[in-house]
Parts: C-alpha cells; structure tokens; sequence
C-alpha cells in the first residue's frame, strides 16, 4: 500500500510516499481504506519535530489525522462498527493510529465515528476542526442565545465552522479576518466583521461573554480587553495568561481538542441538521501531498485544504 512517510523530522523536504507493510489493527481498533484526509498545522507540528519531546513517535511515521473512509477490517473487542461502515474521525500517530495520509490507516474505535450523509472530502475535513468547536462552544463555554463570542480567524478552518455554531445558538458573533474574508464571513452568519489589518478589534468590542481565539500571540492579550467579568477566553494556541485572566475577572483554557467519538458524532448530528457546512478550499491528489502542504502554508485557506487518495 501507498503511504506518506516521514523520516527525518523536518520541513516539507521530509515527505515522500513509499510502498509500506499493511497495518493490522489490535484490539480496540479498526482499519480503514481512506477515500480521503484533510491537513491540519497540527500535521505540520508533529513533521518538524517540535512536539517530539512532548509526544515522542517512532520514525518514520506517516503524518495526518482526518480521514473518511470505509472500515476494511476490525480488532478485537470492536462491537459498535462492522465492515463497510463509512466512517471519519483521527489516526494521527500521537493517539496510537498510523497516520491518515496513506490508502489504509489504523485508527482507535474512540476516535472515530459514523460519517455524516455527506460525501467523503467533506466529511475527512471535519473530524479536528468540528470537534474543537464542539468543545471549545459548547463544553466549555457554554455558550447560551442573546450571549457575544468574540471569534479570531473566523475565515480559517476552526474559525468558519464555530461562527456557524454560534449563530445556530442564537448568540452575537463578531470575528476577525482579513480584508479578502470579509465577505465569506458574512455569508457564514458573522454580525459584526472586523478586518485586523485595518481595525483594532479591541477598540470596537466590549462586554463580550466569550472569544476564541485561533491566533494567539498578542492577540490573545488583547481580547482581555473585550471580555466582561465572568468571561471565557479559549485558546487553540495555548494557555492564556493567569494572571491576566485574575486582573480580569475572568476564565482562560487552552484547549487541547479531544476528536472522540462523542465529539464526532456531535459533529454529525449538526452537519446533517443543517446547522454547520465546512468549506473546502481545495482537493490534492495524494501524489501532491507537498504541493497541499505548501498551499496552506502560504494562502490562509478558507475553510480547509483535503488529500484524495481513493
């Protein structure tokens, strides 16, 4: 079977697709055939190398998480999929699968769920980003109707997806994007739509119940200044200042997505209901697996960038 692998840790250098030894799923696992997977910075993290003292993988490995694909084979003690479910979720090699970017791929049966009734693109780019906004909206911050989320980034993969959440709850939603973005965040539902290259978000917004932020850096720092007392700040770029968050009068996580099958079949039920689309910027075939890698890089997708292996 065909494979990305990665060697050495590096840049996009690294990645090449080789010939590899079929896996074999163990108990508690499945084996997919992969129609598709999406690419994620997470992916990018875990090749260069930089997550390696905190999550140490044996090289080489083959990088990736989202897939959608069809079950070809089941461990032991696999009781809620059989063969030929049509399923999506992770195996990313930090939670014990054999990475996604490969025609099969072993991923744990508790991250993974049942397919929504979409096609396969779709479904590989939501199993990361619809998960994290499922935690991030809805366990953490609770996020009720009438209630003001702050969302940074709301062009890129997280971010257009967690807009349409939010308003399906019924909240107020402003969101930072780029100038060419303004219109695709409006379309997405955003009421309030500030460009950061030309507006200083912290100027214009005030007595905001929350914001997430997929941006980090100072950014973060200035969202303290939206949020009222009481507030939730969650960060997909690690754990806010404390001791801002004490001056404030407020609560900060720094959320580390969990893709499980609860999550996912979250994720399901809203795409089926019709309350969140995930936009996909471009398909890859695998043998452009470089090629996908450097378009996100460099462009800033709306939405996200996917791999079609079958």
């Amino acid at each position: 079977m065909k494979a990305v692998q990665v060697s050495s840790y590096g840049g996009l250098e690294v990645l090449a697709i080789n010939e590899v030894v079929k896996p074999e799923p163990k108990a508690g696992q499945i084996l997919v055939e992969v129609y598709t997977a999406s690419i994620n910075p997470l992916d990018v993290a875990v090749m260069s190398g930089s997550l390696k003292d905190m999550m140490p993988i044996e090289l080489p490995f083959t990088p990736g998480g989202d897939f959608a694909g069809v079950i070809s084979e089941v461990g032991e003690g696999v009781a809620n999929f059989a063969l030929g479910d049509k399923v999506f979720g992770s195996a990313n090699v930090v939670n014990g699968g054999t990475g996604s970017l490969a025609e099969l791929a072993i991923a744990n049966v508790v991250n993974t769920g049942r397919m929504p009734k979409i096609n396969f693109e779709t479904a590989a780019a939501l199993p990361l980003v619809g998960s994290s906004v499922v935690q991030a909206i809805e366990e953490h911050m609770q996020l009720a109707a009438g209630q003001k989320i702050l969302i940074h980034g709301g062009a890129g993969g997280i971010g257009h997806l967690a807009i349409q959440l939010a308003k399906s709850i019924g909240a107020y939603v402003a969101t930072t994007v780029g100038t060419d973005n303004a219109t695709f965040a409006k379309e997405l539902g955003a009421d309030e739509v500030i460009d950061y290259k030309k507006q200083k978000f912290e100027e214009m917004l005030h007595d905001f119940d929350a914001v997430y932020d997929m941006v980090g850096g100072e950014t973060t720092n200035k969202s303290f200044l939206v949020l009222k007392k009481g507030g939730i700040l969650v960060s997909m770029l690690g754990q806010p200042s404390e001791e801002l968050a004490k001056r404030n009068g407020v609560t900060v996580i720094g959320q580390n997505t969990k893709t499980q099958t609860k999550n996912l079949s979250r994720v399901a039920g809203l795409v089926d209901g019709g309350k969140m689309k995930v936009n996909i910027d471009k398909v890859f075939p695998l043998t452009e697996v470089k090629e996908a890698f450097t378009y996100q890089k460099i462009n800033s997708p709306r939405g996200k960038v996917v791999i079609k292996i079958k």
